[in-house]
């Protein structure tokens, strides 16, 4: 990367270790609290203690990163050469995550550059792919913020979860579309759309939700090239499966990462998510 422009992102990017360490992006945990125990997503709590955890109803909550803990990542990084900052975050509709980076911003020794991406999991990693991309050309902070910008206009977001009621109890959908996702015992669909998630459509099974999925990743992959990423929690199997079918299925297909997701998104979701992210390659 840049020894000018350094990219941040937040944990649930989810990025993979290996992209993380080729274009030099920094990382910065949510918390998630279990019980009376805080503890940093990615390094102190997994994804399968998450699930456990949730399938006990024992209580989960999740917290944003302190503006200090920001503004000591901003320090380290212009310490490093930085001579500008860009940091993408998962939606603001989802977290504090955002306000906290900007309050930290104000404060910087360099000039930082704080993007809500209105996405999260991988649909905010290929934006700080874009963004590192972007800077390891020779890019300046302007140059990633657009970067990032117009991979996030060109990505897209499905995904599956067993029951609704995490989301609603998370407040992170509304209680008569998680009503309505119950009826009649439907499987819901779900959809980023504005930063927030939208009830897409009900389906009868999980099989038939895998189907779907794959469906609306071949439809929006068809618009141009594409990377894609298929997450899931405590559901490896049926991640497996569609992550198959896509990478037979998906014309030109790019990088096409499979991932278990941390234990902020899980807290969330709930075991047997499934999601899956398409992003187009723009110029």
């Amino acid at each position: 990367m840049s020894p000018d422009v350094a990219i941040v992102a937040d944990s649930t990017a989810y990025l993979p270790p290996e992209a993380m360490r080729r274009h030099g992006i920094i990382s910065v945990p949510l918390t998630v609290v279990l019980g009376d125990r805080a503890l940093e997503e990615g390094t102190e709590i997994s994804a399968r203690s998450l699930a456990e955890a949730l399938r006990k109803r024992n209580p989960v909550t999740t917290s944003r990163p302190s503006p200090a803990r920001f503004a000591e990542t901003y320090r380290k990084a212009a310490e490093a050469g930085a001579r500008g900052i860009v940091s993408l975050h998962l939606s603001a509709e989802f977290s504090g995550t955002y306000d906290a980076a900007v309050l930290a911003a104000k404060e910087a020794p360099v000039p930082v550059r704080v993007v809500d991406t209105r996405m999260v999991a991988m649909a905010l990693g290929f934006c700080a792919i874009a963004a590192a991309e972007a800077a390891e050309a020779g890019g300046t902070v302007d140059d990633a913020v657009a970067a990032a910008e117009r991979r996030a206009a060109g990505t897209s977001a499905f995904f599956y979860v067993d029951t609704l009621d995490y989301l609603r109890r998370g407040g992170r959908i509304g209680t008569a579309q998680a009503l309505l996702g119950s009826a009649l015992a439907v499987k819901p669909l779900l959809r980023l759309d504005g930063g927030r998630i939208e009830l897409l459509e009900k389906v009868r099974t999980a099989g038939r939700a895998i189907l779907r999925l794959e469906e609306l990743v071949l439809d929006r992959a068809a618009e141009g090239p594409a990377d894609v990423a298929v997450h899931h929690l405590a559901a490896a199997e049926r991640a497996a499966e569609l992550a198959d079918r896509l990478r037979e299925r998906v014309p030109g297909v790019g990088e096409l990462h499979l991932s278990e997701v941390g234990a902020v998104i899980g807290a969330h979701t709930g075991p047997g998510l499934l999601g899956a992210v398409v992003s187009r390659r723009v110029a």
